[in-house]
């Protein structure tokens, strides 16, 4: 059900036109993003969004890259996206991502990649789409996260971004500041608890309140109530 729920969500792409597109590129990787978004270096994070206001909170693309170490491989990202995803939210709740698609492994661009989709494990009531590679010494991590309720709307986008992406890495690419110190694990493809997207002045959309049903019901049977005593006495004046 969920990897039908993932299909629907890629078919839907090919019915919404995209906005011109502009290429970003550096160091390691380059990719198509939509003409009114940016990508600025967060410390050692690329983070691309648009550059409207509003829109900036419904979707964001992160890439992070480091030196290949003894805990990457394709396999081994694959087996971590295969299962839930633990996420700590700002307010501290523990929060398990749902797995919307198995991964699987394709080829863009003549380069092996990890394709994932969970929601719920960045940011939670969010999409988010992984995209992992290694070239060279060098493994490059992308995800792209939608809010739940706008993901069709950046379908198209991601699906441009996700097609065009080409590892550039080279040799001398280690010393680009944009790339992570060797050691440890790539970006939020982790063994531990994530930590989420938590990126200077992204604000994710708060879902809101759910209405009290209960005090709806009984303050409906108060106004039913009234209503009908006012015809009882009517009724009885005449």
């Amino acid at each position: 059900m969920r990897g039908t729920i993932f299909l629907i969500l890629v078919v839907a792409a090919g019915f919404f036109q995209s906005a011109n597109a502009k290429q970003f590129k550096n160091a390691y990787i380059s990719f198509e993003i939509p003409e009114r978004w940016n990508c600025i270096l967060e410390a050692t994070e690329w983070v691309c969004r648009s550059q409207d206001t509003n829109e900036s909170k419904e979707a964001i693309i992160v890439l992070t890259a480091k030196e290949v170490g003894p805990s990457d491989s394709l396999q081994i990202y694959e087996n971590h996206m295969k299962n839930a995803i633990k996420t700590s939210t700002k307010t501290g709740e523990v929060i398990m991502s749902q797995v919307m698609s198995p991964p699987t492994q394709k080829k863009i661009n003549n380069l092996l990649w990890v394709d994932g989709f969970h929601l719920g494990s960045e940011v939670q009531n969010y999409y988010t789409r992984y995209i992992a590679a290694i070239k060279e010494k060098i493994a490059v991590l992308v995800t792209f996260s939608a809010h739940k309720d706008f993901y069709t709307k950046y379908a198209q986008d991601f699906f441009n971004a996700v097609n065009s992406l080409n590892v550039i890495a080279t040799k001398n690419t280690m010393q680009d500041p944009s790339i992570q110190g060797s050691g440890g694990t790539l970006g939020p493809i982790n063994t531990g608890q994530n930590q989420g997207i938590d990126i200077p002045g992204f604000e994710p959309i708060q879902q809101p309140q759910k209405k009290n049903n209960k005090f709806f019901f009984i303050v409906g049977a108060i106004v039913f109530a009234a209503v009908g005593l006012l015809l009882l006495l009517r009724m009885k004046k005449k």
